[in-house]
């Protein structure tokens, strides 16, 4: 955290109001999620706010999954270093297949249960992203592995915050902490890579934060 915040600090100048806003807000969080490493309920909830601050535009949930999406697409392309793919590949490969292969965090098999769509075509849904998840595995494919990472966090953290589930509930103990530890090990990389390459990867859509500072007059 030390070492993000003195990068940010020495290049802070370089970089527009709108994006150091953001990355203000986004430093401030993540260094709260690590002071509540021993809560990973509200460990795994200040990163994502952390994440949220660096991309998010206000929208709608299923719209801003897509912009997450996006957003974590552009950083990859620009990880010269391949940091995220040796996080994916090397660090925690078994975080990953925890996320991957659990059922409970697709958003289909909770449409399905709230009857939203029928469980045949969960089912459906559920086999044919296994099959493309499984030769992203194969082919080691960073990319899309980080894709569909993402709808699975974005799933659980929907539940999180929509009051789906008990604070420290030993039932979803399992993949709330890979989640986590997933999660707080992509974000300061995300950061790293954005204070390092911020003019080529600034635009419009996410650029300007939603909620800007406002002082009443």
């Amino acid at each position: 955290m030390l070492v993000l915040e003195e990068i940010y600090r020495t290049k802070k100048n370089e970089f527009s109001a709108a994006f150091n806003l953001r990355m203000q807000r986004s430093l401030s969080w993540w260094k709260k999620a690590i002071a509540l490493h021993d809560d990973i309920d509200l460990q795994f909830m200040s990163t994502w706010v952390a994440l949220n601050a660096l991309y998010a535009q206000g929208k709608a949930a299923e719209q801003e999954q897509q912009t997450l999406q996006q957003f974590a697409f552009r950083v990859y392309q620009k990880d010269v270093d391949q940091r995220i793919s040796r996080i994916l590949w090397e660090k925690h490969p078994q975080s990953l297949e925890v996320l991957l292969t659990n059922p409970y965090l697709c958003q289909s098999f909770w449409d399905w249960r709230n009857q939203k769509i029928s469980e045949g075509t969960w089912r459906t849904d559920f086999e044919s992203e296994k099959q493309h998840i499984m030769q992203a595995l194969h082919t080691h494919d960073s990319a899309s592995i980080l894709s569909f990472v993402f709808k699975r966090l974005s799933t659980l953290h929907q539940q999180l915050v929509q009051g789906g589930a008990t604070y420290n509930s030993a039932i979803n103990r399992k993949q709330l902490s890979h989640a986590s530890l997933l999660l707080s090990t992509l974000l300061p990389c995300f950061i790293q890579i954005l204070l390092e390459n911020v003019e080529s990867l600034e635009w419009n859509e996410w650029s300007q934060p939603f909620y800007p500072v406002m002082q009443m007059s």
